[in-house]
């Protein structure tokens, strides 16, 4: 029953793989269900009871925020309340309280004013699964009209370095692969297998620049900071000779999430 999550006279496996993409994230009930894992983990993790309330703090994309918040938000409080649901054999009973929606990026940087301090502008570069966020920061406050998603997340990133290493060096690897290799990690893979890896970093890394470039933002004058699944990667790609301006990497990928849960603390109950 390891990961096995019991609801409305189903089961579901959490964590076997990677989620197709959809692009609007009420289409199904996917993250919904992974939703009712992740409160079981947390209730866990914290030593809560199993029957608790619960508030609920998530994110969206600064970009398309306000048109998606009052749908995502109805999507994970709905009526059904308390919840009652198995994880992994053990019995929970959740009742969801408040659904408290922050965007993304932007609510990282609350941990970190210091990277905002004394900078009058500075870029924000959000690199997620499927898109790469962007936002520029005036006086530490956000610039709506500047805000931009790019459709060149690390998804993307992956399915090319498979399809390439497949052409190059006939070998079928995995995403796990991949992650390792282009972050620096000890991988038992073939060293030309590797080299095409490495390589297709540096170019994923350029082609991030360039599109940053062409959305408008000049990061040899704008100091940046570089977040999400992806920056650890660009971090190891990027160049002296790119000349970019001051470059920050926040490079843990619970970032947002710990963002989320401090400001929802903040936040009075309703």
């Amino acid at each position: 029953m390891q990961n096995v999550l019991q609801y409305g006279g189903k089961y579901y496996v959490c964590g076997t793989g990677r989620q197709s993409l959809v692009k609007d994230k009420t289409a199904n009930d996917n993250y919904y269900l992974l939703t009712l894992a992740a409160i079981a983990q947390e209730l866990k993790y914290r030593k809560a009871p199993e029957k608790e309330r619960v508030v609920l703090a998530a994110g969206l994309p600064l970009a398309g925020f306000g048109r998606e918040k009052q749908r995502f938000r109805e999507y994970l409080l709905r009526k059904n309340q308390p919840l009652r649901f198995r994880y992994e054999s053990v019995s929970y009973e959740a009742a969801i309280e408040d659904v408290r929606l922050f965007p993304q990026g932007y609510s990282a940087l609350a941990l970190h004013p210091e990277y905002l301090r004394e900078e009058p502008s500075v870029l924000l570069i959000d690199i997620g699964g499927w898109t790469v966020d962007l936002m520029r920061l005036d006086n530490a406050v956000p610039n709506a009209a500047t805000c931009r998603s790019l459709e060149m997340g690390m998804i993307r990133c992956i399915d090319e370095i498979m399809e390439q290493v497949r052409r190059n060096v006939g070998l079928s690897v995995t995403d796990m692969q991949i992650e390792r290799v282009l972050n620096g990690q000890p991988c038992s893979l073939d060293p030309a297998a590797k080299a095409v890896i490495q390589q297709c970093g540096r170019e994923y890394t350029q082609r991030i620049l360039s599109c940053v470039t062409e959305a408008g933002f000049d990061m040899k004058a704008v100091p940046s900071v570089v977040m999400g699944g992806g920056a650890g990667i660009v971090k190891r790609h990027v160049r002296p000779q790119d000349g970019l301006c001051r470059q920050i990497y926040l490079e843990d990928v619970h970032a947002n999430a710990m963002a989320f849960e401090r400001l929802a603390g903040q936040m009075p109950a309703r």
